[in-house]
C-alpha cells in the first residue's frame, strides 16, 4: 500500500508539473515552464521510487484457512471485511452467485485495467449472465478449496517465466516451482457475528518465488491496487445486497 501511494503522489506531481508546462500556476509557485518541467520530472523519479520500493516477505504463525494452506507465504496483500445481516448459509450462497453487473465499478474499473482493449470473456471482461467466481475458474483461476459456508479460495499464476507451457492446477500451489513465477489466490471467509448475522471477508495475496518476478509484479500491483481494492469493497457490498435482498442504490 505505501508502494501504491508514493507512485501515485509521484504521478500526481507529474500531472501538476505538466500542466504548469502547458500554461504556468503562479499560486502553485510554478510561474515558469521551465520549473513545471522540473517539477514534472521529479514526479517521474518519485513514480519510479515507488515501483522500486522494496516488498517484503511476510508467512502465517499457524495456518487456519485453506488460503494459508496455498498460500502461507506472500509480499503483496490485501483484505477488506464486511457485516452482513444474513446468515453465514445465506452469506456463502450470495459469494457465489453474485455477478459482474452486480459489483458497481467493476465493468469500468475492468475496462481501465485492460487499457480498453477488447478481450475474450474471462475476468477482466464477463459477460452479465454467470456469476463472477464462475467466470474466473473457467477462464484462468483454478478453485483451490470450498468448504460451506466458511471459505471458498480461487487461485491463478499472475508471472511465469518466458517459454512456461502446462496447465493450471491446485497442485501448481504446493509444487517447488523453478525462479520466475508468482501465484495469486483470493479467498472469501464468512463467519458468524451473532444471530442471523455474518461477518464476510476477503483477501488476496500474491508470492513471488525469485527477486525478477517479485519486482516485475511490484510494478503492475502498485498501479492498480487502488483500483482493485475498490472492486474487492464493491465485491463484499454486493455480496451484502445479494444475501439481505437490499435493493441496489
Amino acid at each position: 500500500m505505501l508502494g501504491s501511494a508514493v507512485v501515485y503522489c509521484g504521478l500526481i506531481i507529474t500531472l501538476v508539473g505538466l500542466a504548469a508546462v502547458i500554461k504556468p500556476i503562479r499560486r502553485l509557485r510554478l510561474p515558469t515552464r521551465r520549473r513545471g518541467m522540473k517539477v514534472a520530472a521529479s514526479g517521474i523519479l518519485i513514480a519510479i521510487a515507488g515501483m522500486m520500493l522494496p516488498a517484503p516477505e511476510s508467512h502465517v504463525a499457524r495456518r487456519t484457512t485453506h488460503l494459508d494452506e496455498f498460500l502461507p507465504r506472500w509480499q503483496f496483500r490485501e483484505h477488506h471485511t464486511i457485516e452482513i445481516a444474513a446468515s453465514p448459509e445465506r452469506a456463502f450462497e450470495a459469494i457465489k452467485r453474485v455477478r459482474a453487473d452486480e459489483i458497481q465499478l467493476f465493468r469500468a474499473l475492468t475496462w481501465i485495467r485492460r487499457g480498453g482493449q477488447p478481450l475474450p470473456p474471462g475476468i477482466l471482461n464477463p459477460g452479465s449472465g454467470q456469476p463472477i467466481l464462475a467466470v474466473a475458474t473457467s477462464s484462468g483461476f483454478v478453485l483451490l478449496a470450498e468448504e460451506m459456508p466458511r471459505e471458498i479460495v480461487i487461485g491463478t499464476v499472475v508471472v511465469v517465466p518466458p517459454g512456461t507451457t502446462g496447465k493450471l492446477t491446485r497442485e501448481v500451489f504446493h509444487a517447488d516451482l523453478p525462479p520466475g513465477f508468482a501465484l495469486a489466490a483470493m479467498d472469501f471467509v464468512v463467519s458468524p457475528a451473532g444471530p442471523g448475522h455474518s461477518r464476510v471477508s476477503t483477501e488476496t495475496r500474491v508470492f513471488a518465488n525469485s527477486p525478477a518476478a517479485r519486482r516485475r509484479f511490484a510494478v503492475y500491483w502498485r498501479l492498480i491496487y487502488p483500483g482493485s481494492a475498490i472492486i474487492r469493497r464493491m465485491w463484499l457490498r454486493a455480496v451484502r445486497e445479494r444475501a439481505t435482498g437490499a435493493p441496489r442504490p
